[in-house]
């Protein structure tokens, strides 16, 4: 197997791109696909500031690689979600990341400045632990690139990530959020410009680079994920890519490109219903846009907080994934 560009020895295939490419090619590959979707969809402009959601996993550790060495002003924000071990070592990744390479790391710990962790605070609120999770980096992720002065907040949502979600989303015709299904949401009042640049690069792609470059990386699956719907997803994607590959990338990127628009008239309110058009207020609590009175993260919050119970977790050798696991 020789390298697309320079014939020497591949070390990785990208079937959908009938492309084989030695290390030096597919780092430049990984670069090349990253800026052509930052310039596609106006992500990121000269100059401005970048913070990256690092949750020390491949996906987050690669996009910030690969913005600093584009040459962009990009730093870290990591939250310590009280995931037992895993958080633990979720977090010495991304600290050893950012200190191998002179980067800064902003850090927010959940028990520490909230009064509760994912685990106990799931249970008392009666959400599952990735909707608490979810509800909880998301408002961190927005006060922390607000509060901080950037321009930018950047997720590692990657292909395989987008195209599931596109599948749930499709399968549940969730038009609301359909209507939302871009990889940059603009800035508004209260919330940064949000954006994903690995929209066109896959998990595999991921681990790739990140062993090509020598980036060490939390490889085990969140404990709390187990039986979430979007990795049932995920597995249907894959046989689907196996048996015709490109199915992926032509499944998310024709959305993009055909089918996102219909639904641009719709909008997803704080509750998942759909609206023309939701008013937002500020919280009477944390001051953060919200259609009610009090924020989901402040009724996350207040609902956490209520209890001191801790929750047991599985121990990790129960729970230890494939390599490649990540957040988003």
């Amino acid at each position: 197997m020789k390298c697309r560009v320079c014939r020497d020895r591949a070390i990785i295939d990208i079937r959908r791109a009938n492309a084989n490419f030695c290390a030096e090619h597919f780092l430049r590959f990984c670069r090349d696909q990253v800026q052509k979707t930052i310039d596609e969809f106006d992500m990121i402009a000269p100059g401005e500031r970048v913070l990256v959601a690092v949750s020390g996993g491949k996906d987050s550790l690669a996009v910030w690689d690969l913005l600093v060495g584009l040459g962009y002003d990009a730093d870290g924000l990591y939250v310590g979600l009280g995931i037992g071990e895993y958080s633990d070592d979720s977090g010495d990744y991304a600290r050893r990341f950012a200190e191998q390479r002179g980067l800064r790391l902003l850090e927010v710990d959940l028990r520490e400045e909230y009064g509760y962790d994912i685990p106990t605070g799931s249970r008392a609120a009666r959400r599952s632990p990735c909707s608490a999770c979810g509800t909880s980096k998301r408002h961190l992720f927005d006060r922390a690139a607000l509060e901080h002065g950037y321009d930018v907040l950047v997720t590692g949502h990657n292909l395989d990530d987008e195209a599931a979600v596109l599948l749930g989303n499709v399968l549940r015709w969730q038009v609301e959020y359909l209507a939302r299904q871009m990889p940059v949401l603009p800035a508004r009042e209260g919330f940064p410009r949000k954006v994903k640049p690995l929209v066109r690069l896959g998990e595999r792609e991921m681990a790739a680079y990140c062993i090509v470059s020598g980036i060490d990386y939390q490889v085990d699956e969140c404990p709390m994920a187990v039986g979430n719907k979007h990795l049932g997803y995920k597995e249907a994607l894959n046989e689907l890519e196996l048996r015709s590959p490109g199915s992926k990338a032509d499944f998310y990127l024709s959305f993009l490109r055909r089918a996102r628009h219909l639904f641009a008239g719709a909008v997803a309110s704080e509750e998942g219903g759909v609206a023309d058009e939701v008013e937002l207020g500020a919280c009477t609590r944390c001051g953060s846009p919200t259609p009610g009175e009090v924020c989901a993260f402040c009724r996350l919050v207040e609902r956490a907080t209520a209890t001191t119970a801790p929750v047991e977790l599985t121990p990790r050798s129960a729970t230890r994934g494939a390599p490649g696991g990540e957040d988003g």
